[in-house]
């Protein structure tokens, strides 16, 4: 069975999706889910990005089966390092996506992330940042959506050029294969097929360093992105010649 294994609830901030529409939703597509709420600890804007693990344990309980899995996504940061590897080593999570949504103690969103730089210092400050956290965060399972900055970057073209930021992209892939840990592909994007295309090289270059295994997520907020685009994640892993996987009680399960 195909996963979607990047999506939130209504225990994320950004999202007010109802669990019982979002295994509805997977219901009508045949396809398995992967809950995986947002925890951004220390996020610079008070009690934003963080819930409460144990509700979200008691509450989806009933709903966990082979088809509903429950992970986290943690906003990777060095200096919260060690809080994030106590909640994830704590809580029985499934599937564990590290991703960086802030770097300075600045959301990439914002426009303030941007200002001052131009757009090769501002990527290779994210990927700089990125690389130092795959290093050190040991217990994820997939680095989510390496591509997070082109969806806000202000610049007249955000997208990521492979060979214009391929020794900082190299460094994260090789390490990320030499863990064995998965890239997701994430496909908030992916409808685009121009951006299908810019971002095929580096699933291609992963493989070549040694990457094996990919995870496919729509990151989906609102139930009508249930599973949006997966397909074109399907053929960027093909093409890649890399595995599709799900996490299961942190255990890779090769799609079906």
């Amino acid at each position: 069975m195909l996963f979607d294994s990047h999506m939130h609830t209504c225990f994320s901030t950004d999202s007010k999706m109802k669990m019982t529409d979002a295994v509805a939703r997977a219901e009508e597509l045949n396809i398995g889910i992967i809950i995986t709420e947002h925890m951004d600890i220390a996020y610079p804007e008070p009690m934003a990005f963080i819930f409460d693990v144990e509700k979200y344990f008691s509450q989806y309980a009933a709903y966990r089966n082979e088809k509903v899995l429950l992970g986290i996504e943690i906003g990777m940061r060095s200096d919260c390092l060690e809080e994030n590897c106590r909640l994830v080593e704590k809580y029985p999570f499934d599937y564990v996506i590290g991703s960086v949504h802030v770097i300075d103690n600045i959301d990439l969103y914002t426009p303030e992330f941007y200002q001052g730089r131009s757009k090769q210092e501002a990527y290779e400050h994210y990927f700089n940042a990125m690389k130092q956290c795959v290093t050190c965060y040991d217990g994820i399972h997939s680095l989510g959506h390496i591509d997070y900055i082109a969806r806000y970057a202000r610049f007249a073209d955000p997208e990521i050029y492979y060979n214009e930021f391929s020794d900082c992209i190299d460094e994260i892939l090789t390490v990320l294969a030499q863990k064995e840990k998965a890239l997701e592909i994430n496909t908030r994007r992916l409808g685009n097929k121009a951006a299908v295309e810019t971002i095929m090289p580096i699933y291609k270059r992963f493989n070549e360093l040694g990457g094996r295994i990919v995870t496919i997520g729509s990151d989906a907020h609102h139930v009508n992105d249930v599973g949006r685009d997966l397909q074109a994640g399907l053929e960027i892993a093909e093409r890649s010649n890399l595995n599709v996987v799900y996490f299961k009680e942190g255990k890779p399960q090769f799609q079906k």
